[in-house]
């Protein structure tokens, strides 16, 4: 690499690290409504505010694209602490790798989503955890009273037990726990800048492997998957399935407390926004589609085919930290076409998927 980029690369290493999995626009309705729950999203939104006001430096390694190294121990590095309703971190350590189940759901949840991601990225593609370099994965359950999210800071994940009445524990989909700590994997490969089309990116790369982690965990191909990022976290007295889908942006929820869906599924609808850090949770519904469309066309398995290409792609040295949709769609054609080969099923695929959300590349 040169030093330019190197630079590039190092420059990055200042960037708020709280990335959570519900929409700030969901949390604000909730707060502004006269429902009972109003207070439980006012908490919560005041709690990752200050997350996101807090900074840290996020660790960048240079060789990103690593192997575990031969002869060492690659079995899952796993703890689980129990915050007992405050906001110290990380809490009480409840348990450890190899210890038996504790009785409490959300705890042994957590250690199961934990070893479930890990176990996705080493078999698959042979990450050896988030950093690639085997970095113990920890959790912390029963953050906040009736926290209404669950969040990667930058070195853990961190669960809320939701209202009880809009949402539930938030450990119960595997897809969320996918989601956030490729949330940790993205942090050290591309280091996406967390606004505007780049920030989207973020937010879609992670509901691309947290959606693959439940699709592997499951033994479905991209043909039988439900494409849902967090089916089960609503609880029945919402009109909604899910907080969003990957195969129909746009459709997850319609509820007179929450509101509609507001993801667009395609570059027409773009959402231009000063709220959501420029709408990172609103206009992923376009990759996230995009995503989709070339698993679906490729068929098999989405981790043998568009997911090994997007991985690829993440872990690329040569994708800017600020990636706008056409660059990072440009990049997982030429990735399918280096990989696959360029007048290849899955070159044609990708392409044709990026096309159909209305994304320019450049074959």
């Amino acid at each position: 690499m040169t030093s330019a980029k190197t630079a590039d690369r190092a420059a990055r290493a200042e960037r708020p690290v709280f990335c959570g999995i519900v929409p700030p626009h969901i949390l604000s309705r909730l707060a502004g409504s006269d429902l009972h729950v109003a207070d439980a999203a006012r908490r919560t939104l005041v709690a990752d505010v200050r997350h996101r006001l807090t900074r840290g430096a996020v660790p960048w390694v240079g060789e990103r694209h690593l192997a575990p190294p031969a002869g060492v121990d690659h079995r899952d590095d796993r703890s689980v602490y129990d915050d007992h309703d405050t906001e110290n971190l990380p809490g009480s350590e409840v348990r450890a790798e190899g210890a038996p189940p504790t009785g409490d759901r959300s705890a042994d949840e957590a250690y199961d989503g934990l070893g479930a991601t890990f176990d996705f990225y080493l078999k698959v593609y042979k990450r050896w955890s988030v950093d690639g370099q085997g970095l113990p994965l920890k959790g912390t359950v029963h953050y906040g009273v009736q926290y209404d999210n669950a969040f990667w800071n930058g070195s853990q994940m961190v669960f809320g037990d939701g209202d009880g009445s809009v949402f539930g524990r938030f450990t119960s989909s595997v897809d969320v726990i996918g989601h956030e700590l490729t949330h940790g994997v993205t942090q050290y490969t591309a280091n996406l800048v967390y606004r505007g089309q780049s920030g989207a990116l973020n937010e879609s790369v992670s509901d691309v492997f947290g959606s693959m982690v439940k699709q592997y965990q499951l033994g479905q191909d991209a043909a039988d998957a439900d494409w849902l990022i967090g089916a089960g976290l609503f609880l029945p007295s919402v009109q909604g399935v899910a907080l969003r889908s990957m195969k129909d942006p746009g459709t997850a929820y319609d509820d007179p407390n929450i509101g509609k869906d507001p993801q667009p599924a395609a570059m027409a609808a773009y959402v231009d926004t000063s709220d959501d850090d420029g709408g990172v949770h609103i206009n992923s519904g376009i990759p996230n589609r995009a995503f989709y469309l070339a698993a679906t066309g490729i068929g098999g398995n989405s981790w043998d085919g568009a997911g090994l290409i997007w991985y690829d792609v993440l872990t690329s040295p040569t994708l800017p930290a600020a990636a706008t949709f056409a660059t990072f769609g440009t990049a997982t054609v030429h990735a399918a076409e280096k990989r696959f080969g360029r007048k290849s099923h899955q070159a044609h695929a990708v392409a044709a998927a990026w096309r159909e959300v209305g994304v320019s590349v450049h074959t």
